[in-house]
């Protein structure tokens, strides 16, 4: 790229990439393990529960986050915020009725407590974000990121998959894998770019993202023809409206 555009990485571009001191390194290297524990907690999730169910879940993170940037960075909820954080709150025990009819019982089930646990994670994540963000360059750390978290889970895939993988889940290459990888980088270069901004809210930029819930909500009807859709599709429309509540209410 250098070669065609010599100045694509120069200290003026959004790809320039800064070096990192020892302190960043270590606070890149926890950003590393939330987002990777908040991986492994929601891929076992979604490999046993219906899209359909995990995607609005995942849709809750903003209010998560929206409740931790209230009590940390000192953001105050107004009138249409709290409107748009009841109405999740709602949607989710809805969706838990919508859950039982299919066997799926919220408090029974360990798959929705990875599942929570891991929107936790990813809450949690997303303020620590606007923390880096807001303090180191946005390229140099979703580099480092991206390699501590290779790291990491290549330790995790020695000790827990590769002694047992014969018989658990050998492993099948797929060209979708490059895909994943390809479509969470650029979305990650995009959001870590949008929280540079100084004046950028977590929470607005949080509840954008998690917007993907439209995306997995129809995947799940389409190539996977999951039940119940019916209720399911009232939950997700009070999802929306609360989105939308949100949103005006960072107006």
């Amino acid at each position: 790229l250098s070669h065609f555009s010599p100045g694509i990485f120069s200290s003026g571009s959004i790809f320039y990439m800064p070096s990192v001191n020892t302190a960043t390194h270590l606070y890149i290297v926890l950003k590393s393990a939330i987002v990777l524990s908040s991986w492994i907690f929601g891929y076992f999730a979604i490999k046993h529960l219906p899209l359909t169910i995990t995607g609005p879940i995942n849709a809750m993170r903003p209010v998560m986050t929206l409740v931790g940037a209230l009590l940390i960075f000192g953001e105050r909820l107004n009138l249409y915020q709290w409107i748009g954080v009841v109405l999740t709150i709602v949607s989710f025990a809805l969706l838990s009725l919508s859950g039982k009819k299919e066997g799926i019982r919220f408090t029974h089930n360990k798959w929705i407590f990875f599942l929570v646990l891991a929107a936790l994670l990813g809450a949690i994540s997303g303020l620590y974000d606007k923390f880096l963000m807001q303090r180191f360059n946005s390229t140099a750390v979703q580099f480092w990121y991206n390699f501590y978290q290779c790291l990491l889970m290549g330790v995790i895939l020695l000790v827990l998959w590769y002694p047992k993988r014969a018989k658990n889940t050998p492993f099948v290459w797929r060209w979708n894998i490059l895909l994943v990888s390809l479509f969470l980088t650029i979305a990650d270069f995009v959001y870590f770019y949008a929280l540079a901004y100084p004046d950028a809210m977590i929470s607005v930029v949080s509840m954008v993202r998690r917007s993907s819930v439209l995306v997995s909500f129809v995947g799940g009807i389409l190539f996977f023809r999951e039940k119940n859709l019916k209720g399911k599709i009232i939950d997700l429309l009070l999802i929306i409206v609360a989105m939308i509540f949100l949103y005006l209410g960072t107006k």
